[in-house]
C-alpha cells in the first residue's frame, strides 16, 4: 500500500473542516469562552466605530423582513440585536435592564432561526420586523425616532449589547422561548395560562417593581355600543357581565357577558385592553375599564427588569428571576446547527 504524505492529510482534513463549518462561525469564539474576542471597544483614540466592532462579534447575519419595504435586509446579528433592543426597550433604562433585553432578543432570534415553524415569515428571511416576532429598527429610522439624543442612547444600547454578545439563555441546553412584555400587575404569568403550551422555565413570579412604574394603572372608558360591537354581545341591565375566574397572578381567566363566554385575553385583545388584569362597570352609557400592568404578562416584565436594575442586581440576577431554571450559554454550536440545517 502507498504510504500518504503526512502533509497532504493534515492539508485535507483541514479543507473538510473549512467547508463544514464556516470560519465566520468559529473565529469570533476561538478561545470557547463567549464575551473573549479581542474586539477594541471605540473610543476617541481607536480607529474602529461600531458597525465594524459588532460586525466582527456577530457569528452570523439574520435576514430581517422589513414590513414597509416589502423587502429582506441581511443584518450581521450583533447590530441586529442593537436595533431590536432600541426599539423594544426604552433607552434611559438602567444598563444591566438593556443587557437582559439583550440576551432575550438574542435566544429569541436564535430560535426562530432554528425552528421550522415559518409563522410570520416571508420571502425566506429568518425573522420580521414587527410585534409578531420582535420589533427591529435601523440606525436611519433610530435617528429620526430620537433626533438630538441619537448619539447618546445608541452608544449606551451598543456597549450592552456588545458587552453580552454571543450570549444566550437555555434551559435543558435547548434556547428558551425567551417571552418578554412592558409592565406586569406585581405578577408574571404562567405560560400556560396565556398560550397553549406550558414551559418550565415560564412561572409566575412576583414583579413588585412594576407597581411604580408610570402607567400601572390606568382607565378606558368605551361606549357601550362600542363595546358591544367588538364582543357581539348586548348588555342587559346594570351590570356589564360577571369575571367567573383568575389566574393565580389575578389576571382574569374568563368572562361571561349574557349567554356568551369569554377568555381574558380574548377580551383584552378585541378591546385593545392593556393587560388582562382588568375590572370594570357600567356607568351611563360608556363602560369603564381599569387594567393594571401593560402586555401579556409571561416571562420577563421589562420594567420589573429595570426596577430590578435600580436595586443592584445584575442582567444574570434579573434573567434568572423572570426565567426560571435557565443557564446563560455561548450559542456558538446552536448557531453551526442552523447553519448544517439550511
Amino acid at each position: 500500500m502507498k504510504k500518504l504524505n503526512p502533509i497532504v492529510i493534515v492539508g485535507g482534513i483541514l479543507l473538510v473542516a473549512i467547508i463544514l463549518i464556516p470560519s465566520i462561525l468559529v473565529l469570533p469564539f476561538a478561545s470557547g469562552k463567549t464575551g473573549t474576542t479581542s474586539v477594541e471597544i471605540p473610543t476617541k483614540e481607536t480607529t474602529k466605530d461600531w458597525d465594524e466592532v459588532l460586525k466582527e462579534a456577530s457569528m452570523i447575519d439574520v435576514s430581517v423582513y422589513r414590513t414597509a419595504k416589502d423587502e429582506i435586509e441581511t443584518v450581521p446579528l450583533e447590530q441586529y440585536i442593537v436595533g431590536v433592543v432600541a426599539s423594544e426597550m426604552p433607552a434611559e433604562f438602567e444598563e444591566e435592564a438593556l443587557k437582559a433585553q439583550a440576551l432575550a432578543a438574542r435566544t429569541y432570534v436564535i430560535k426562530q432561526m432554528m425552528s421550522d415553524v415559518q409563522r410570520g415569515i416571508v420571502k425566506g428571511a429568518d425573522i420580521n420586523d414587527t410585534v409578531e416576532h420582535q420589533v427591529y429598527k435601523d440606525e436611519e429610522q433610530l435617528q429620526e425616532q430620537w433626533k438630538g439624543n441619537y448619539e447618546k442612547n445608541i452608544e449606551k444600547i451598543r456597549r450592552a449589547v456588545y458587552e453580552t454578545r454571543g450570549q444566550i439563555l437555555v434551559y435543558e441546553d435547548e434556547p428558551i422561548t425567551a417571552s418578554y412584555f412592558s409592565m406586569s400587575n406585581g405578577y408574571t404569568e404562567n405560560s400556560d395560562d396565556y398560550y397553549s403550551s406550558a414551559f418550565p422555565y415560564l412561572t409566575s413570579v412576583e414583579s413588585p417593581w412594576d407597581t411604580e412604574a408610570p402607567k400601572f394603572t390606568v382607565e378606558t372608558t368605551i361606549p357601550v355600543n362600542e363595546f358591544e360591537s367588538a364582543l357581539g354581545v348586548k348588555i342587559e341591565g346594570s351590570h356589564v357581565g360577571k369575571i367567573v375566574s383568575r389566574t393565580n397572578s389575578n389576571r382574569v381567566e374568563k368572562v361571561r357577558i349574557g349567554n356568551k363566554e369569554f377568555t381574558g385575553r380574548e377580551i383584552r385583545n378585541k378591546l385593545g385592553l392593556r393587560s388582562t388584569d382588568f375590572t370594570w362597570e357600567l356607568s351611563g352609557q360608556n363602560v369603564v375599564i381599569i387594567t393594571k400592568g401593560y402586555g401579556h404578562g409571561v416571562g420577563m416584565s421589562q420594567y420589573g427588569a429595570n426596577g430590578m436594575a435600580k436595586s443592584g442586581k445584575t442582567f444574570e440576577e434579573i434573567v434568572k428571576h423572570y426565567y426560571q431554571g435557565v443557564e446563560i450559554t455561548d450559542a456558538t454550536k446552536y448557531i453551526e446547527q442552523h447553519v448544517v440545517k439550511k
